[in-house]
């Protein structure tokens, strides 16, 4: 089956060139460069922590340390869905299916195309925040080779990412291509790493637009005018929801593994982060480390963000079928039929959400204690220095 309209284009385009998206070109060969090129950087990135982090500073030991965890986070990712590539298979033909159904009626055409242009409008923004972050974060590179030739020197040089080459890198041409391939591969990995997230975003909207078709059919099935629907209508509702339980189920077993992940490394991220912004202020460069480091805390903030978004956001919409089911009028039906909405509305309230790690379950008050956790340990770092 044809994916068409599964998820928006610009997501499409960035899992193809990671080699996430089923029936890809040379998907093996695009695999094993992106595990090729992450484990050379990371390689590089560790030993460059390990070897200088006697002659670092401490802030700036957190800088490099929250730019290799970001980068680990996205060879976990990656390894997640490649390793649960038919998992995602089923997901994007599950909502390819859902978007041929909805061609039929105009409401559920219209739900499922305004969801589809949000998580559109969502991609867009979080390719231009991404990039935004990745200049400046590179900003020191560009400012340094600003300053004159007085002032910049092969002494002076700087990589946009901190890594030990086992080579020499101070020949001019050498140094240039080194820093052009670093700033392609940082905007790559980077906005990969953002539209992971809004590709999670994408799916529990697209599930809150199923559960929006069925609460308007549960609402028109047992109205004034219609108090005896035929049953082949009642298995249509049934089958709506099972759908919708069984799509869910699947995101829960992609994302779960993911937002354990997340949770545990976007804490120590943001903490390294707060740490740099906080011991900055006031400093003769202040304002430079600030802005170089303000939209990469704001992105790993966002990132958490959207997780506990989505799982908040599942729970709330799947709590809403039975009060949909509840407030129809359900009780004038005939008595076989009152039987299958009540256990619809028993199974609604088992709520469907996204768990961390199976743990416990993604919400808005979890992205509080991650911020509670992070300013604590910030504190204590605080204190250390």
């Amino acid at each position: 089956m044809k994916l068409k309209n599964a998820t928006c284009q610009v997501i499409e385009i960035w899992l193809r060139i990671f080699g996430i998206w089923p029936d890809s070109s040379y998907l093996f060969l695009r695999r094993l460069f992106w595990t090729i090129a992450l484990m050379i950087e990371q390689t590089f990135q560790y030993q460059y922590l390990i070897v200088h982090f006697d002659s670092i500073e401490f802030s700036e030991a957190m800088y490099i340390f929250s730019s290799i965890m970001s980068y680990s986070l996205l060879v976990i990712k990656l390894g997640i869905f490649w390793y649960k590539q038919r998992m995602f298979d089923k997901i994007l033909r599950m909502m390819a299916i859902d978007w041929k159904r909805c061609s039929d009626a105009e409401f559920s055409m219209s739900v499922t195309i305004y969801n589809a242009k949000l998580s559109q409008r969502l991609a867009h923004s979080t390719l231009v925040l991404y990039t935004m972050a990745v200049m400046f974060y590179s900003s020191h590179i560009f400012v340094n080779r600003t300053d004159g030739d007085k002032t910049f020197n092969v002494s002076t040089r700087r990589l946009v990412l901190h890594m030990d080459i086992p080579f020499d890198i101070n020949r001019k041409f050498i140094y240039e291509l080194i820093i052009i391939v670093q700033f392609i591969h940082l905007h790559l990995c980077s906005c990969m790493i953002g539209l992971l997230n809004v590709l999670l975003i994408n799916l529990i909207l697209h599930v809150g637009g199923q559960i929006d078709i069925l609460r308007r059919w549960l609402m028109e099935i047992f109205s004034k005018e219609r108090k005896h629907p035929s049953l082949s209508t009642i298995k249509r509702i049934i089958r709506k929801h099972q759908r919708i339980i069984i799509f869910s189920g699947y995101i829960e077993d992609l994302y779960s593994s993911v937002a354990m992940v997340v949770f545990v490394s976007d804490t120590l991220i943001i903490c390294c982060l707060a740490f740099i912004l906080v011991t900055s202020i006031g400093t003769s460069n202040g304002l430079k480390i600030i802005m170089r480091v303000l939209l990469f805390y704001l992105a790993m903030n966002m990132e958490a963000f959207a997780f506990c978004f989505a799982g908040e956001y599942l729970s709330a919409k799947s709590k809403s079928i039975g009060d949909a089911a509840y407030n129809s009028l359900w009780y004038e039906a005939d008595s076989k039929d009152i039987w299958i909405i009540l256990f619809l509305i028993m199974r609604s309230q088992t709520e469907i959400t996204i768990t961390i790690g199976k743990v416990m379950n993604l919400s808005l008050e979890r992205f509080t204690g991650l911020l509670r956790a992070s300013a604590s340990y910030v504190s204590v770092l605080l204190a250390m220095n």
